[in-house]
């Protein structure tokens, strides 16, 4: 395994702000049974939403990346005021003092989520900036911190209204931790180098100044275990900044950590990002969709905009988009982990509370090709999209407008035993005929008649 890690190291872990991932071949089964049955719930789980939030919010900007001058080429593009490098960062890190998101209503959050078919929570409890979005006693730079107008507020411990609000509403919970920090003193230690150049990683070496970096290690011990025992039950850690790894020179001792909080939260999944081994129990691509199916646990982080953190002004994927996104991917065998970035105020636009309820409506009918299924061969062809759950197989054809002609007939590029074809949400025991390669079946005169749905979906049994 550290021969693999040292050839991943000619690799970069993060290319325009958007991580690559693990391989199959590299995943870990784990061996505790616990583990594993939890690893299958979260198969079955399908649809996650995911919240990047913090003091970025208020500029519309990129989260975090700004600060890294080894990232300006991509990261500032939105940096569009007459500053400088030292005084962005500065002004950056100074944007706690100003975050007060007075309109922030949990419950409402949740309600929205669990309404419209999303299982799990996984919000960014601290991002690379360093800023704590909970009651942290590690540093002053938190949400419930004294120069940050928010922490007079009832709801100020945003991670614990948000955890405790969503749980309530039977989602689970997935905490988002970096594992970088670029606002402590332990990580970018300014004296311990020349000039002000910023990276991704420490302002020194960690072989060269072994007690800083000991520090670091155990304020980031420090605060995952007060997210893991202060918290209520945590499902998943979702752990960012795979440059941070025990494979590497920035050995953080992460299964000391992990370990330690499974004594008290034995269930606990964790995802190691980028990094391989037993603590990167699923894969985490970021933006994308694996090419075909994976056979091991995974989850495709995707934003509904175009970024992580809030826009002013963004494009958001259609309903449609969306849909047929989550079919392919679960047709891969993964989980969709949707990103919403919520405004500064508080709250979530209305157009993404548009396309959650949109996404909602759509799997209040059809969730039961979604939720709780396998991957099956063909897996995709063309349109199609198959799962499986039990003896039953689920076929999607997608339309990829509502322009596109509803054909009379429909062939599904499908070879197995059944004895029945009904059309979720519509009409039972469909007339069809076997071919050589495949079933053709007739759809009804009811669906030639109306414009293109975002999916059929048929029942196949």
């Amino acid at each position: 395994m550290s021969e693999n890690h040292r050839l991943e190291e000619q690799v970069p872990v993060v290319e325009q702000g958007v991580h690559n991932y693990s391989s199959e071949e590299k995943w870990v089964r784990p061996e505790e049974p616990l583990l594993l049955e939890r690893l299958e719930w979260f198969k079955d789980q399908k649809l996650g939403l995911m919240m990047h939030w913090g003091p970025y919010s208020q500029l519309g900007i990129v989260e975090s990346w700004a600060l890294s001058d080894e990232d300006v080429e991509w990261s500032r593009n939105e940096i569009d005021w007459d500053i400088d490098a030292e005084e962005l960062k500065r002004q950056y890190f100074n944007l706690n003092k100003t975050f007060n998101p007075l309109r922030f209503q949990p419950e409402v959050w949740a309600d929205l989520a669990a309404d419209n078919g999303f299982k799990y929570l996984n919000f960014t409890t601290k991002h690379h900036d360093g800023f704590c979005m909970w009651d942290t006693h590690t540093t002053d730079y938190r949400i419930t911190g004294p120069d940050c107008p928010f922490h007079t507020h009832k709801y100020a411990d945003i991670t614990k209204q948000l955890f405790d609000a969503f749980r309530a509403k039977g989602l689970a919970i997935s905490a988002y931790f970096s594992k970088a920090d670029w606002h402590t003193p332990y990580y970018w230690a300014p004296e311990m180098k020349e000039g002000t150049f910023t990276s991704r990683g420490p302002t020194y070496d960690p072989k060269e100044k072994p007690e800083l970096w000991e520090q670091f290690v155990q304020f980031t011990h420090e605060q995952i275990m007060e997210l893991m025992t202060d918290y209520g039950r945590i499902d998943m850690l979702w752990l960012d900044a795979g440059w941070v790894n025990d494979y590497r020179d920035q050995n953080v001792r992460l299964g000391e950590v992990v370990e330690r909080a499974r004594e008290i939260q034995p269930w606990l999944l964790s995802a190691d990002r980028t990094v391989g081994g037993p603590y990167e129990n699923l894969i985490t691509p970021e933006q994308t969709l694996p090419e075909g199916p994976l056979h091991v646990p995974w989850e495709s982080c995707i934003t509904m905009g175009s970024a992580f953190s809030f826009r002013y002004e963004d494009n958001y994927k259609s309903v449609r988009e969306l849909i047929h996104l989550l079919v392919e991917i679960v047709a891969r065998g993964g989980n969709l982990a949707l990103n919403v970035g919520p405004q500064p105020d508080g709250r979530i636009s209305k157009t993404a509370i548009s396309r959650i309820q949109g996404m909602g409506a759509w799997l209040n009918i059809h969730g039961e090709a979604i939720y709780g299924t396998r991957i099956c061969e063909p897996y995709s062809i063309g349109n199609y999209h198959f799962t499986r759950k039990g003896d039953t197989t689920y076929a999607f054809y997608l339309y990829k407008d509502d322009q596109e002609v509803v054909e009379e007939e429909l062939y599904i590029p499908m070879m197995i035993e059944f004895s029945r074809i009904d059309l979720v949400g519509g009409q039972d025991k469909l007339d069809y005929r076997r071919i050589e390669n495949g079933i053709v079946v007739r759809m009804p005169e009811t669906e030639l008649q109306i414009q293109a749905p975002i999916a059929h979906v048929f029942r196949i049994q």
